[in-house]
This record gives structure tokens, sequence and C-alpha cells, in this order.
């Protein structure tokens, strides 16, 4: 039988991956991966890093294609079996990267190499070296055994936490008669419908913990104790309030003691050092001064959103205002005030034509045209996946899988990430093209409608699309520094945020929009409501951000503690509005205890700064001028993480970033 994952294809085969095959692939890959690490480090074998490249990257890559296609499906497609195999492999393939990386047979090779004289090559080496000893690579004896066993462990840990948040997701239900759900769009209440008669359950609606139907109850069930229902339910997963076979109280204390323990054996005094090495920030202090000051900038606009907000609510006879009615009084108000809903804007957001808007704008803007790949031709994991080929000037620039409908067993929220990086091959010469996973979670069409997004959808659309851009077209081929690799992570969020102003502009807008019934594009008047409204709660939301930013940066500065007092502790220092005592934000936070975010969530807020400004000069030059497009382009998509971005940042701008443009963009800027 063939396996699929020792396949050489450029595409992965992913319609045809059985958790079967998981095991003898990965096993005969790192037996691979293995016999190169050992023939580079062979005291004869020379230090150059082609000829390293030539055999390490090469074996290296096979092997993260693989595990990357199998954590791929474990996240979109999760079945018991197929996380079964996955697991019983995730201790080996953690165990060799971290030896890889703190192999100091193959750290002495990097450092006696010659120095590349390409500038690309150069920042690749660097941030190699780099690598090299947060990896652990100067390390020696006992302090080296106990590193690996902390990367094993926590990889480990990290997994079982991110199961846990999908499965408390997941094995949610709540059935109600459809009189319940008064207020609720017509086809979120048809979806749950459909939901409830698949289960037998016909004349009732299924209810879960999956956006696509927490959002809409939130926001517009008339019915008070069914959003409180809800609200306890999603705000306890995963919790010691939950199901206690899912609780991640345990993981959460094991994985940040963990950090601290691996902070200690690489000589920083706390993880959030550790991981502030290869961000654009200097050290902790800089990023908690940074977070205060923005919180102490919105504090007084989140005052007024939260009066807003109190004084509606009394309007709606609720004197008493609770967390499961802030999103339901939120969007009353917001109605009141500018006169639409979002409700309204759904109508004319169709997920077909959004997406023919979208294609239109990337050939407009980038020139890439983009044609579905023949369902023959691409191997896909669920029938809604969709493969898509980008050409630019008859050129093949890479290709691009978007999975965008929620379903049960795939990992809730929307992210890109990357199949291959764009790399010039050592093994063939040739330069490979870049492939890119786009995920979001958008609620499924009802009745033969087809899918409706929010705006908010639309935004994360193309937020999404601005990391897969920065992936696509790059123009670096040197390995670790094409596209979003060797990105300084607090950098990484510029050009996705920077792509959601792309949505607020009228004419992108209005052709992505098409009403569901009668065809109409989206009325100049209804815009204009939504763009008057475009900063509403913009101090609530912000507070909100700077509480979860703040909350990882001290939990990864301080040292382990209790994360629900150290959660509170922030609150009382930032929120105008903190939640009920029995909220466990911390349980399911997997940006920072499974996502690749620890003591990095605050680049969030940072990359806004930087996207903002970047906005600010299309603002400055006309947003449709092509040279600034063009400059934006070559300047920070193009070079990718070929040199630092703050050279990227002011070769575009040709200064420092200022926050006075978010503040601006967000209404927040004082008079």
């Amino acid at each position: 039988m063939s396996n699929p994952l020792l396949s050489p294809d450029h595409l992965p085969d992913f319609a045809a991956i059985r958790p079967e095959h998981i095991q003898p692939a990965i096993t005969e890959l790192l037996a691979q991966a293995q016999a190169a690490q050992e023939k580079v480090t062979d005291p004869d074998f020379p230090a150059d890093l082609h000829a390293m490249e030539r055999e390490l990257d090469v074996a290296t890559d096979a092997l993260g294609l693989a595990w990357g296609a199998i954590g791929h499906l474990n996240a979109v497609a999760d079945t018991p079996a197929l996380r079964e195999a996955y697991n019983a492999m995730l201790p080996a393939v953690s165990e060799f990267f971290s030896g890889l990386g703190s192999d100091e047979r193959l750290y002495a090779k990097y450092k006696a190499a010659p120095i590349p004289h390409d500038p690309a090559e150069q920042r690749a080496l660097k941030l190699a070296l780099q690598g090299f000893v947060l990896g652990g690579a100067e390390l020696q004896g006992e302090a080296k055994e106990r590193f690996a066993a902390i990367q094993t462990r926590s990889a480990e840990l990290t997994q079982a936490y991110s199961e846990h948040v999908m499965d408390a997701t997941d094995r949610f239900a709540l059935f109600v008669p459809p009189e319940r759900l008064a207020g609720v769009p017509e086809d979120v209440v048809a979806h749950a419908k459909a939901l409830a008669e698949a289960e037998g359950q016909p004349g009732q609606c299924k209810l879960t913990l999956h956006f696509p139907s927490y959002g809409p109850v939130m926001q517009y069930a008339h019915d008070r104790a069914l959003r409180e229902q809800l609200y306890r339910a999603y705000a306890t997963r995963a919790s010691e309030l939950g199901d206690p076979a899912l609780d991640n109280t345990t993981l959460m204390h094991e994985i940040v003691a963990l950090r601290h323990k691996e902070a200690a054996l690489l000589g920083h005094p706390h993880f959030a050092s550790v991981s502030l090495v290869p961000k654009m920030a200097d050290s902790a202090e800089q990023v908690l001064a940074f977070l205060r000051d923005l919180a102490t900038k919105a504090r007084p606009f989140a005052e007024n959103d939260l009066a807003a907000v109190r004084a509606h609510a009394l309007t709606l006879g609720l004197h008493d205002l609770q967390a499961w009615d802030v999103s339901y009084v939120s969007e009353s108000l917001k109605a009141a005030q500018y006169s639409y809903s979002e409700q309204e804007v759904r109508q004319y957001l169709t997920l077909p034509h959004v997406l023919d808007g979208l294609f239109a704008l990337l050939k407009d803007v980038f020139g890439l045209t983009l044609t579905p790949v023949e369902a023959s031709q691409a191997s896909v994991w669920h029938d809604s996946v969709r493969l898509l080929a980008l050409h630019r000037d008859g050129q093949l620039v890479g290709h691009v899988y978007l999975d965008l409908i929620a379903r049960p067993g795939k990992r809730p929220g929307a992210w890109m990430d990357d199949v291959r990086g764009r790399w010039k091959r050592p093994d063939t010469g040739h330069v490979q093209s870049p492939v890119a996973h786009l995920v979001c979670n958008f609620a499924p069409g009802a009745d033969g409608q087809p899918s409706l997004l929010t705006h908010d959808d639309v935004t994360t659309l193309f937020h999404e699309w601005g990391h897969g851009l920065h992936h696509l077209l790059t123009q670096v081929t040197v390995g670790g520094v094409s596209g979003i690799d060797g990105v300084e992570w607090d950098a990484v969020e510029l050009p996705s945020q920077f792509m959601e102003n792309l949505a607020w502009e009228w004419p992108v807008l209005e052709r992505l929009t098409k009403h569901v019934t009668t065809g109409e594009p989206l009325p100049r008047a209804l815009f204009d409501k939504m763009l008057a409204a475009k900063n509403f709660q913009a101090g609530l939301q912000t507070l909100r951000q700077v509480e979860f930013a703040l909350f990882d940066m001290r939990l990864h500065a301080e040292g382990p503690q209790d994360p629900l007092a150290l959660v509170q502790a922030v609150r009382d220092e930032v929120s105008v509005l903190p939640p009920p005592a029995f909220n466990r934000m911390p349980h399911s936070f997997s940006h920072i205890y499974a996502g690749g975010y620890a003591a990095g969530y605050y680049g969030y807020k940072w990359a806004e700064v930087l996207s903002a400004d970047c906005w600010a000069a299309f603002e400055e030059e006309g947003t449709a001028n092509p040279a600034t497009g063009a400059r934006f382009v070559a300047e920070i998509l193009a070079r990718g993480g070929s040199r630092p971005a703050m050279d990227n940042f002011k070769a575009f701008r040709g200064r420092e970033p200022s926050i006075d443009a978010l503040l601006r963009h967000q209404g927040m800027a004082l008079a």
C-alpha cells in the first residue's frame, strides 16, 4: 500500500491520508532526518551552509511537510483515530526537533561556516544561530537533558490543552423550541432546526458553543435566561466548572512552570525574556509600559461606551446589566444610534459573492489571478474546502486551501498556516512555490441559501488573506526568512491588520455585496451608517485586548501563580466591565497556552500601531495610488523575514512608527 505521507508531490494528498499511515510514514521520515543530522555533524563534513542545506534541510523539509499535514488535519478534521495516531508520534517528533535545535555539533558547524555575501542568507544564519541558543545548544550534561525533557512534555501538554478546548466546545449541545430564539436571525434558526432534526429531534433547535451558533444568540436572542445559560457554558469551557475530564487547570499550571524552568536553564530571568529575544520589543517592561499607556488613553472612551450601554439597558428593562446582556444591549444600542443592524448588512454579504469580489480585488491590487483547481486534482479533507492556484503575469505564484465553514471536529477561530514556503531547493535547484492554508469558521448556509457573513466576518477573511499574501508574495528564496518565516512575532500581524482597512473602503466593499434575494448591491446610505458606527465601543474593545495581553505578559514575566488570581488583578487594573467571577477565560486562552503567542499576545496591539501607520501612508498618498501599493509590496510583503521588521517599516514609511494613526483610526485621538 502506498503511503500518501511519503509522496514527494508538491501538494499533500489530504483526502488519502488515514490514521494508519501516520506511524510508518513519520517513523521512516524521522529516520531519514536523523541520518542526515548525523551525516552533517560528522567531523569530516564541511562547515558549509549550502552543503548542510542539501543534506539536512531537504530531509527535515520532507518530515515537516508530512507532520504539518497531519497536524493540520488534527485541527480541521479531528477524529478519535486521527488524534490517537497523532499523539502517539508527537513525543518522537518533538524530541527530534528539540534535539536538532540543541545539537552542539550542528551549532558548531553553523558558527564555523563562512558568512554568506547575500543579505538574506546572512539574516538566515543570524536567526539560525539565535535559534540554537534558544534551543539549548549551549547547555551541557544534565541541563541539556532537562531542557529536552521540558520540550517533549510541553508539546504533550499544549496538545492536551488544545484538545480539551475543542472537545468542550464540540460536546455542548442545548435543544430548545424555536420560540426561545425570538430575535435571532432566520438563517441561524433554520440551521439550528436542521441540526436538531439530523439528531432525531424535529421541531427543536440545536444550539452549540461554535461561534456561528453562540454569537448570534448572545447578540440577538430576547430570551435572557437562554443567553445566561449559553454564556455560562461558553465562559467555563475546559475548566473545573465544566466536564472534569476536560479541565485545563493542572495543564495550565504545568505549562507555565515548565516555561519558567526552560528560561532558567537558558539563563533568563523569566520566560517572557526568552520569548522576546526574537521579537521587536526589547523587554517585558517595555511591553507592559506600552500596554498600560494604551489602556490609559483608551479608558475614558471605554467609560463612555459603558455608560451608554448601561443607559440603553434601562430602556430595555434591564436594571442589573450582566455579562450575558452586554452583546444583546450593545447590538440594540448600535441599531438605535445608527439606524441599522448587522443582520441587515448580512443579507448583502453572501460568501460566494464576497469571495468573487475579494478575488477581483486581489487581481486589481496585486495582479493575482485566482483559479480553482479541478476537484479531480484537488485532494482536500472536506467537500466545502477549495484549492486555488494563484498566478501573476502567467507565472504560478502559489496555492491556497480555503476552509471557511464551521463544523464539528474543527478548531474554533481563524488562522493562516503555511504548508510549505518559497525556497530554492538545494536538491533540484528549482524554486519551490509557496502553499498556504486559510481557515475560518463562518456559519453554514441554511435552506439552500449561501452562507451569510457579518462585516466582522469579512474583515476576518481579509485579515487572514493578509497573512496569506505575506506568505505567498515573498520574493525571498532563502529558507528560514522567506514569507512569514523569520518575521518577528510582534510584526507578523502587520499585513493582516493592514488588509482589514480595505474592507472599509466603499469601492472595495460595494463589489463584495449582492443581496441574497434581490441581487442588489449594498446601498451607499447603509455603508455610511456602518462607517459612522465603525468605532462603536472602540474603547471597550481596546481595553479587552489590553486585558488579554497584560495577563499573558505578566503570567510569563512574574513566574508561576494562580491564573485566576492574576486575571482578576489585571481586570482590577484595566477593565471597566469585569466579567463575573465564574468566568474562566484562561482555561480556553489557546493563543498563549497552545498557540505560539506566549508572552506575545501584545503583538496584536503593537502590529495595529504598525499597520495603522502604514495605512496612513495610503490615506496621505491616495488609497488607490499604485506607487504606494507597489512600495508596500516591495518593502514589506516581498521582503518576508530577510531583514528586521523595523527596517521594512522604515523603508516603507521613512521613519519610526507612531501610535497617533491607530488612535485616530479608532476614534480615540484626543482633541
